[in-house]
């Protein structure tokens, strides 16, 4: 599905503001690996050899729900899921708070909140718990997703854009909070459970879109879309069982991007009437360092924001759905002349695209 550029009768969804949030706690790649050691070099054959993929994830640090001492423990589905209710509703509540400060708006203005997670469940749901918190309306409507995974954040964006432009003048909040961590089980001693590991982090993102006239300056975003693989269940995504879930993680996922993004890529642009060639950068969330080393080749060695992508993923791992926003938050930052292009892959197998105009007349 493609949403073509804006009807002429509807003025542009900006992103008025946009930031994000992350655990207090942190943990350096060697802690890490030496951490993975103690908790499964005993128990993993041949560790030493797979532990090499600490060195080649491309991430140097990352942030954490909990102390490092408290994965060396076993924890059950009630305790992860309290742990996850609380932390993720504080980072929600940090990431919202500052994109409304951002956008020069207070928690009374918001007309709809969006918020995306798949590593935790809430119910009541994490923007119902954010509501007297953040003090917004009686009368918001809210709107939880879950299962979108590592796309979410661009899916979520895409969502968010959809329900502001079908209703101009609103003020719609995304936001999107992962913990990862939670999910690490001492009982996987598989080689896909030890690539999360050195892969993954926490954070959260929120951005505030807005469907008005007078914020020029705003990016905004002028169309999204999305691709399916067929028969691609199995690409990515959770197992579940007694224990909690477990990461499903298929190695040929960068031969997949190499080989197949580029066109996926460029039916979405072609249907817009845009090209590769009029980008002036990509917010691609990064996924790993082999992702990244393929959409080096899609998108051109060199492109613009793919620096970012990898600077994200060495300073706070792969934080599943937020990560993109993190790094969309850096190119925009950077004042890219010209549209930028945000996308990002998750469970389906899917992609998900966004064009972001920068601030200036909009598209």
């Amino acid at each position: 599905m493609t949403a073509p550029d804006r009807p002429p009768d509807r003025p542009p969804v900006r992103i008025a503001g946009l930031a994000t949030a992350l655990p207090q706690h942190r943990l350096d790649q060697a802690t890490a690996r030496r951490a993975a050691g103690e908790l499964f070099g005993g128990r993993v054959a041949d560790f030493e050899r797979l532990a090499a993929v600490f060195d080649r994830a491309g991430v140097r640090s990352r942030a954490l729900a909990q102390p490092l001492t408290w994965y060396y423990d076993p924890h059950g589905w009630a305790e992860r899921t309290a742990v996850f209710v609380k932390v993720a509703t504080d980072l929600l509540e940090q990431a919202i708070g500052e994109a409304l400060a951002r956008a020069g708006l207070g928690p009374e203005a918001v007309d709809l909140l969006v918020v995306l997670s798949s590593t935790g469940i809430a119910t009541p749901s994490l923007d119902s718990r954010l509501a007297g918190r953040l003090g917004l309306r009686a009368d918001v409507a809210r709107l939880p997703v879950f299962g979108l995974g590592c796309a979410g954040g661009a899916l979520g964006l895409a969502r968010g854009a959809a329900l502001a432009r079908s209703r101009p003048g609103s003020v719609v909040v995304v936001a999107t909070v992962e913990l990862c961590s939670l999910i690490l089980r001492l009982d996987d001693l598989s080689k896909t459970s030890l690539v999360a590991n050195a892969l993954f982090g926490d954070g959260a993102a929120a951005a505030v879109l807005v469907a008005e006239e007078g914020r020029a300056a705003a990016p905004a975003i002028a169309a999204w879309g999305e691709h399916q693989w067929p028969d691609s269940l199995d690409v990515m995504g959770w197992r579940v069982d007694d224990a909690g879930l477990g990461v499903v993680m298929a190695r040929a996922i960068p031969d997949l991007v190499r080989r197949e993004l580029a066109a996926v890529a460029d039916r979405f642009l072609d249907g817009i009437g845009r090209h590769r060639s009029n980008l002036a950068a990509v917010a691609a969330h990064p996924g790993g360092a082999r992702v990244l080393d393929a959409l080096d080749a899609v998108f051109g060695d060199g492109m613009a924001g793919l620096d970012a992508a990898r600077a994200v993923l060495a300073e706070h791992g792969n934080m599943s759905a937020p990560t993109v926003l993190f790094v969309l938050e850096r190119v925009l930052a950077a004042r890219p002349p010209g549209p930028v292009l945000a996308t990002a892959l998750g469970p389906g197998f899917t992609a998900g695209f966004l064009l972001i105009e920068p601030g200036g007349e909009g598209p």
